[in-house]
């Protein structure tokens, strides 16, 4: 078989691989959007607190040290312990949650029927907000995460296709799992919007607002809750983002490539959110594989807005989203 269509298959699914780290990211904001109407700018930061808050815990980094060093001219940065991994991962959960109580109380539930426009600057500010909180609570210096996912090659995959094709795939093992999470996440998510009471009421929130009201729901409750669930799915995503490329701030610019994800496969969708990820992971891999070497490379860093300005003409609504027709 020839070695440029096998390499272009290798290509196509390392593409399919990082498809499912943007969906991740987009998933957050799929949720929050459907909820509440809010266009979630935070997100990709939500990401970035998350992974700097896990790292800090596992290392028993004293929080605030630098301002507490600064302030009474102390040396402390370190507790002396180390936490293990899944105790910080619920511990983290556990930040993430009081954090999603603090955007409600203190930012949203001030702004209810305000026009999106003003939520959408408040969500900037909050990013904005939460990128200089985690500096200053947690520093500024590059980490490596480590929770004891598999990483590097997987070598089953590398010896099946060589036996097979004579060419051996180069697969990462926590893209691998990053899939295998991805898929767990929307079936749950499925699951838990569909057959729970709290994912009915959740819908209903998203459909009326007012109607949800009248039927007893409230709505702080239902807004508290999926700021939480989209925390978890910003420390999902961060766990895999940071532990694949190193927790540094860069992380928050992640929701920048969400962003195509979000045009392609839909504000409202779920599944659209991963449809979406994979079929930007897919096409700036194979655009950059064909036609990179044509003109001059690079690619990557803007074929997904490319191919999602094309959707907003002739689709705004993305591959899943909702028809919206307003009489004017």
């Amino acid at each position: 078989m020839n070695e440029q269509f096998l390499f272009a298959m290798e290509v196509t699914l390392n593409g399919l691989m990082a498809g499912v780290l943007y969906a991740l990211v987009a998933l957050g904001f799929v949720l929050i959007y459907k909820a509440s109407g809010i266009f979630n700018y935070a997100q990709g930061v939500m990401a970035l607190f998350a992974a700097l808050t896990l790292v800090g815990m596992m290392e028993g980094q004293v929080p605030f040290a630098h301002l507490i060093n600064a302030m009474f001219g102390t040396d402390i940065h370190h507790f002396g312990w180390t936490v293990p991994a899944l105790a910080a991962i619920v511990l983290t959960m556990g930040v993430m949650i009081f954090l999603a109580w603090a955007v409600n109380h203190f930012i949203f539930r001030h702004l209810v029927n305000q026009e999106p426009i003003i939520l959408f600057m408040a969500t900037i500010g909050l990013a904005y907000f939460l990128e200089g909180f985690g500096d200053l609570m947690w520093g500024a210096d590059i980490r490596k995460l480590d929770v004891g996912l598999p990483q590097g090659i997987n070598l089953w995959i590398d010896e099946i296709t060589f036996n097979a094709f004579g060419y051996g795939f180069f697969i990462d093992n926590l893209d691998i799992v990053a899939t295998v999470v991805a898929a767990l996440l929307v079936v749950g998510l499925v699951v838990f919007s569909q057959y729970t009471k709290q994912g009915r009421a959740l819908r209903a929130v998203a459909d009326d607002h007012q109607a949800a009201l009248s039927v007893g729901i409230s709505l702080n409750f239902i807004w508290v809750l999926v700021w939480s669930i989209a925390g978890f799915v910003a420390l999902v995503a961060g766990i895999m983002w940071g532990a694949k490329s190193g927790v540094q701030f860069s992380l928050s610019l992640i929701a920048l490539k969400a962003l195509p994800v979000l045009m392609l496969g839909g504000f409202t969708s779920i599944p659209g959110a991963i449809v979406g990820g994979l079929i930007i992971g897919v096409g700036e891999k194979l655009f950059e594989f064909l036609v990179g070497p044509l003109v001059g490379g690079a690619t990557e860093n803007w074929f997904a807005y490319v191919l999602a300005l094309l959707f907003l003409v002739f689709r705004p609504q993305g591959l899943f989203g909702e028809r919206i027709i307003e009489r004017v």
